[in-house]
């Protein structure tokens, strides 16, 4: 408020207090006559039903609106749970997808070497006891050789002319085999394609 309006508003209470002195009226009987009388409309039993009609409607839509939030949110909350839960050892499995590639080079070159029965066969043991260890906490090998070729897949490492028709767009040869965890890839199959 500006100094100018303070000053008119003194005044006018000024002038108030000194039109009490001349008149007979008391300075309360004076604010009564001021005052406006305020006239309420009554509502009707109708418009007040109706009122509360509206109100329970909008009470009701936010009240289905904040269930379907909430429900929602629950939905989503469990399916994230169980996602992690099929991924939480992604960590340990990818770390171990070496040594399995080892035992995969260490059974072929025994093989290729004519190695002694004996240490061959404890050599698939111990690889076969690991893998089924890693495939009952949802670890699969993807087979690709002779598979179609693709690219959701397999990495191409590169193309070589393909030795018959039938293979032309086809996996000839697979570098490092791929890996699933829970049907989800962890490592892509590097492969060899022929054209």
């Amino acid at each position: 408020m500006s100094k100018k309006d303070k000053d008119n508003i003194r005044e006018d209470e000024q002038m108030e207090d000194v039109s009490f002195e001349n008149n007979d009226e008391t300075e309360e009987e004076a604010k009564e006559v001021k005052k406006p009388k305020k006239r309420w409309k009554k509502k009707t039993d109708k418009e007040k039903l109706a009122d509360a009609e509206e109100k329970c409607a909008e009470l009701n839509d936010k009240y289905l609106r904040l269930y379907s939030e909430f429900d929602n949110y629950r939905k989503r909350t469990s399916k994230e749970r169980i996602d992690i839960l099929k991924t939480a050892s992604q960590d340990i499995m990818v770390d171990l997808l070496p040594v399995l590639d080892d035992f995969d080079r260490g059974l072929q070159a025994m093989s290729d070497n004519n190695a002694q029965e004996d240490s061959v066969q404890g050599v698939e043991l111990i690889y076969n006891k690991l893998f089924s260890l890693l495939k009952q906490k949802g670890l699969e090998s993807m087979d690709s050789n002779g598979k179609e070729f693709d690219t959701d897949y397999h990495e191409a490492i590169t193309n070589i002319p393909a030795p018959s028709e039938d293979l032309k767009g086809k996996v000839v040869d697979v570098i490092q085999k791929g890996y699933l965890l829970n049907g989800k890839i962890i490592r892509f199959a590097q492969v060899v394609v022929g054209n």
